[in-house]
C-alpha cells in the first residue's frame, strides 16, 4: 500500500511536469492563432485600402490604382489623369487604422488632348461592344483605359476569354493608336490567384 502513495516530492514533480507540458502546449496552440490573427488582419487591411482607392471621388475610367500591402505599410502604383488624385489616394490611405506609411509610386500621366481624345474613343469602342452593358453598368468600371502619348494599357477584369480578346480588338481598332497592351484579367483568374 506504501508503493502506490506519492511522497510531497514526487507530487511537485508530476505537478511541474504537468504545469510544463501545459503551458507548451498552450504556446503550441498560441502560435498559429497569432498567425490566423495576423493573416485575418492583412486581409481586412487589404480590403479597407481597396474600398478607400474606389471610393475615391475623381477616380475614373482613365485611371488605374493598384496597391500592396507589407505589414503596416502601403505601396500604391498605377496611373492617373490628374495630380490631386494621387495625393487623395496617399491621404485616404494614410486614414486608415493600422498603416503606418504609405509608399505613393502612383504615375500622374501628361497632359495632352491628343491623348484625351483617344481616351474619349477608346471609352466608346471599348464600352459599346456588343453585350458589354455589364461593364457599364457597374458602380466602378471594371475595364480601366490608361493613355498615354498615344500608346492604350487596358486595365481591369471582365468575366471570361471572350470578353478580353474583344475589348482587345476594340481598342486596337481606334484611330490615332500607337499601341495596345492587354492587361485584362478574368475573374477566374482572379479568383485563382494567377
Amino acid at each position: 500500500m506504501r508503493q502506490n502513495m506519492k511522497t510531497p516530492v514526487q507530487a511537485f514533480a508530476v505537478f511541474v511536469m504537468s504545469l510544463v507540458l501545459l503551458v507548451s502546449a498552450s504556446g503550441l496552440c498560441a502560435a498559429p492563432r497569432a498567425a490566423d490573427q495576423s493573416t485575418r488582419s492583412q486581409a481586412m487591411l487589404m480590403q479597407e485600402v481597396h474600398h478607400q482607392l474606389v471610393m475615391l471621388p475623381y477616380f475614373s475610367v482613365f485611371d488605374n490604382l493598384a496597391y500592396s500591402v507589407d505589414g503596416a505599410t502601403v505601396t500604391l502604383v498605377g496611373q492617373v489623369t490628374q495630380p490631386n488624385l494621387k495625393s487623395d489616394a496617399e491621404k485616404a490611405v494614410k486614414s486608415i487604422e493600422g498603416v503606418t506609411a504609405v509608399n505613393n509610386q502612383i504615375e500622374v500621366l501628361p497632359v495632352s488632348m491628343n491623348d484625351d481624345q483617344i481616351r474619349r474613343a477608346e471609352y466608346r469602342a471599348v464600352y459599346s461592344a456588343p453585350n458589354f452593358e455589364q461593364y457599364s453598368m457597374q458602380a466602378v468600371a471594371p475595364i480601366h483605359i490608361i493613355v498615354k502619348n498615344g500608346n492604350v494599357t487596358l486595365e481591369g477584369v471582365v468575366a471570361n476569354d471572350g470578353d478580353r480578346d474583344l475589348a482587345n480588338i476594340r481598342a486596337r481598332g481606334v484611330s490615332g493608336v500607337f499601341s495596345v497592351t492587354n492587361n485584362l484579367r478574368t475573374d477566374k483568374e482572379m479568383k485563382s490567384g494567377t
